[in-house]
């Protein structure tokens, strides 16, 4: 496992693959890894994409990479594609999208398939992420499935979150309703030299202002981007970084980071008492409450204490 990370560290794309690799399959060597890359910090900017399908998350992922190698920055990706519900394989479309980078060893493209993890992101993305900030990448770009409403998880997995609108996939109603407008801290109105375009930016911009922010607060820019053809990406980039400043200047980048981790220690302890309640005495335990709900013999909160009771005391 040293052997690994330091290969990581040093670059490596194969090293950093097969770490990838044993997250993704929930190795148990999962939390030696975690415990090995500790010591080597965050200091990578993280910066979420995410949008509906079709909005050109792909394009303008594979865009940023251009301007960002520019600038000389070490890029890492993970891109979530939605997994199949019958064969449980994704089609991992966004390695076609970015092709052009697959020779540039500054950069390291990862698709990982969303396994039926809601939300938008893949449920073993926070480690993933450790491992690409342990490998010294400058800028890690996490693109999200194709979400609609309520899918917003990525928010909490970036410092940044990018959302991508394009003209003809409704209106700033339905981006609110979306969720979006809450999430969102750069928005990006893409595929800007179509019809609407100005009439997307223009709703964008009338309700991100109805929303009510803390004096000093950051209010999100509405950019327009043609991303396939580069168009807009410097403005685009130009955003992503003032928010970076300022959340730099305002406290808020520790604050963000902090309820990552909070989250990601959180989803570690669920999955661990899942796995409790799926075996041994405490899965027959946890059958013999189930049984009883249903049959009206106790009640639902009454067996959930006993569940809980039980655990606390082994």
């Amino acid at each position: 496992m040293a052997a690994l990370v330091d290969g990581a560290r040093a670059g490596r794309a194969r090293d950093i693959a097969r770490l990838v690799s044993l997250v993704e399959d929930g190795s148990a060597e999962v939390p030696e890894l975690m415990r090995e890359l500790a010591a080597h910090g965050n200091a990578a900017v993280v910066i979420g994409i995410t949008g509906s399908p079709g909005v050109g998350k792909s394009t303008t992922t594979s865009a940023l990479i251009t301007a960002l190698r520019a600038r000389g920055s070490r890029v890492g990706v993970l891109a979530v594609d939605p997994s199949s519900p019958f064969s449980g394989g994704a089609l991992l479309g966004d390695r076609i999208r970015m092709q052009e980078h697959a020779t540039d060893e500054g950069v390291f493209i990862r698709s990982m398939a969303s396994r039926g993890h809601l939300g938008g992101l893949s449920a073993t993305t926070p480690q993933a992420l450790r491992v690409l900030e342990a490998a010294g990448f400058d800028v890690v770009l996490i693109e999200t499935v194709g979400v609609g409403q309520s899918e917003v998880e990525v928010a909490g997995s970036a410092d940044t979150t990018l959302v991508l609108l394009a003209p003809g996939m409704g209106d700033g109603i339905q981006a609110a309703k979306a969720g979006i407008l809450e999430v969102g801290d750069v928005f990006a109105v893409n595929k800007a030299d179509r019809d609407g375009a100005d009439a997307t930016a223009r709703e964008l911009r009338a309700m991100i202002a109805l929303g009510v922010r803390a004096e000093g607060g950051w209010t999100p820019p509405v950019v327009r981007t043609v991303a396939s053809t580069g168009e807009g990406i410097d403005g685009l980039l130009d955003a992503l970084d003032r928010h970076r400043a300022w959340l730099v200047e305002s406290g808020e980048l520790e604050g963000r980071r902090v309820r990552r981790a909070r989250d990601e220690v959180e989803a570690i302890v669920l999955a661990a008492l899942r796995r409790r309640l799926a075996s041994g005495e405490l899965a027959a335990q946890f059958d013999r409450a189930a049984a009883d709900v249903a049959a009206g013999a106790i009640d639902a909160y009454t067996a959930a204490g006993a569940l809980v009771g039980r655990l606390v005391q082994d």
